[in-house]
């Protein structure tokens, strides 16, 4: 028996009519201080009728001039509303009402393994957009870009070529579960995207407030393992070690210093970075929370009030 493309394919027809080509221009000025045009482009999807659409970061990062192009070839003009830099993330808004929206997923549920369809609108053509198809390979993953570190990347053998940045990686019921990006550069055969939860969360920020409001503790660190430990001769073999306290930081002012080891923020047990990020990340601006630390060998309290990263 034949298997039924059909439902799969009106998805796919319906949720095309959300995502939008982005051509943008940035200027340039070489040593003889002239202005040269440099024209970029992308994707992007419609997540709200009133005109808001997510997008990459880098796709429209410095550019005097956004242009989004609908699938029925209208040309609108974007302003972009804000980004989130850290999730290569970032909210463009037309001029423009009742406009066709996705619907936004859920990406704490992907499996690996399941069917996924990343689209992406690169050149504004008529006959809609592109349509590759491939699966979950990994969820959670963490890729060093010439931009900086991203986090908690979904990873998926769907092609995202570069124009298609900033489209939508759908499940096969057509919501969105992510943005795709195609900012690392030696993913030959592997796509990377956001996890669409993140970039709700983002958006919502950006809208609400105008900029993303996260909590800030002020550190940069180093996750310790029972070979760091050994080969630094550390006093414990797992936790967060401090390599940098930053000026003016809620860490600062909590007297916290270079060399020290969280092992625990609130209630739970600091295991690594990644577990100290996700503790932090999980509480509000101005919240206190109490840290146990190791410092000189010798177990230590400290309490912080979070601040707003800058």
């Amino acid at each position: 028996m034949a298997f039924d493309e059909t439902p799969i394919l009106d998805v796919i027809e319906k949720v095309s009519k959300s995502v939008v080509n982005i051509n943008t221009v940035r200027l340039l000025h070489d040593f003889y201080y002239q202005v040269h045009p440099i024209q970029g482009m992308g994707s992007g999807v419609i997540f709200d009728p009133k005109g808001y659409v997510l997008t990459n970061n880098h796709v429209i990062e410095g550019a005097e001039k956004i242009d989004v192009t609908l699938t029925s070839s209208e040309v609108l003009r974007g302003k972009r509303v804000g980004a989130c830099v850290s999730d290569d993330v970032a909210v463009i808004k037309v001029d423009a009402k009742d406009l066709p929206a996705a619907e936004l997923g859920n990406s704490d549920e992907l499996k690996v393994g399941q069917t996924v369809f990343a689209i992406g609108n690169p050149f504004g053509l008529q006959g809609a957009p592109t349509v590759t198809k491939g699966v979950i390979s990994a969820v959670k993953r963490s890729i060093r870009s010439e931009r900086g570190l991203i986090e908690n990347l979904v990873q998926t053998d769907a092609s995202i070529n570069p124009g298609n940045s900033g489209g939508p990686l759908l499940d096969v019921k057509g919501r969105v579960v992510a943005i795709n990006t195609a900012i690392v550069p030696f993913a030959q055969g592997i796509g990377f995207a956001i996890p669409v939860n993140h970039a709700k969360r983002c958006a919502n920020e950006i809208i609400t407030h105008g900029k993303v409001m996260r909590p800030w503790l002020g550190v940069s660190g180093l996750t310790v393992t029972p070979e760091i430990a050994s080969y630094y001769g550390l006093p414990v073999d797992r936790g967060a070690l401090v390599t940098e306290v930053w000026a003016g930081s809620p860490a600062e002012e909590a007297g916290m210093e270079k060399g020290d080891i969280i092992i625990g923020f609130g209630e739970k047990a600091v295991n690594g970075v990644d577990e100290l990020v996700k503790e932090v990340q999980k509480r509000k601006i101005g919240e206190k929370a109490r840290m146990l630390l190791i410092r000189d060998g010798q177990r230590s309290m400290a309490d912080v009030t979070l601040g707003t990263t800058p």
